[in-house]
């Protein structure tokens, strides 16, 4: 009966649960799913960074492939970093194969949004000789498995696996005037910030869950996505139309973004420690 309940009224049967403070996966309105991630290097061979993250039953990847290029004219002192998010059809029924369609397009964009506004890499630290050499970090982000909040998954990958880039050394020989690479001596990226995404489902316009499954994005009306850095300062808002937020529940949302930016950094910042090389 509950399951026919379930798949006639799916509104309702949320609302029954909603009213008790709680949903149908057990989780408080408030409680995130479980995050594990790891490192790893090798999992991508084809790949200078990599890391593979899980947010409840969502799984994405993410490959960081560094490569060189002339600097942009305008921007002589400067490298590249190029997100690009994929939601191929093996990761949920909701996506079709071809071009990016609209949500992979929006949350490419949301993640170059991330990386410009929160300063996560100094793109001058990609430059290696102004005006002729700069590194380019082409990030991407596949989904393996689709259940939801694609956008805090997808930034958790993303710092996850430029924290594990190692890069060349590169140096110009003066007389040839070319590049020399020299791939005993690599070192890691520089990261400056450490950018966190926090997600919320809004219900009935006014009652806020946090990381919601694609059957909770489905029945809400309306979703925000607060983005925060080390020193709990806003790197950036998203809210893609629906339900309005009154100040005060923004600021509750911040709050708790705040909060979850903790929690994760501890999480790199353990899983970090142990792998490093003995």
């Amino acid at each position: 009966l509950s399951v026919c309940f379930r798949t006639v009224e799916p509104l309702e049967y949320y609302r029954r649960f909603l009213k008790e403070n709680c949903r149908p996966d057990g989780r408080e309105l408030g409680e995130f799913r479980a995050t594990t991630h790891f490192f790893s290097s090798g999992s991508i061979t084809t790949a200078d960074g990599s890391a593979l993250v899980k947010l409840g039953n969502t799984t994405v990847i993410c490959g960081v492939k560094a490569e060189l290029a002339a600097p942009a004219v305008d921007s002589a002192n400067k490298g590249y970093i190029v997100p690009n998010i994929e939601l191929p059809s093996l990761c949920s029924m909701r996506f079709r194969s071809g071009p990016p369609g609209e949500e992979a397009q929006a949350a490419s964009q949301f993640i170059a949004d991330v990386i410009e506004n929160s300063q996560i890499i100094a793109k001058e630290d990609l430059c290696i000789a102004n005006g002729k050499l700069a590194w380019v970090l082409y990030c991407d982000i596949i989904c393996l498995d689709y259940d939801g909040n694609i956008l805090d998954a997808s930034a958790f990958a993303l710092l996850a696996a430029l924290k594990n880039v190692q890069l060349p050394s590169v140096t110009i020989n003066e007389e040839t005037g070319l590049s020399e690479v020299n791939l005993k001596q690599k070192n890691p990226l520089i990261i400056r910030k450490h950018p966190v995404a926090t997600s919320f489902a809004i219900f009935d316009d006014t009652l806020l869950i946090v990381d919601p499954t694609a059957e909770e994005e489905d029945l809400a009306t309306g979703t925000v996505t607060i983005v925060t850095d080390d020193e709990g300062k806003l790197c950036s808002v998203h809210k893609p139309g629906g339900s309005p937020l009154t100040g005060a529940k923004l600021q509750d949302c911040i709050t708790r973004a705040i909060t979850r930016h903790k929690e994760v950094k501890k999480l790199i910042d353990k899983v970090i420690k142990s792998i490093k090389p003995k």
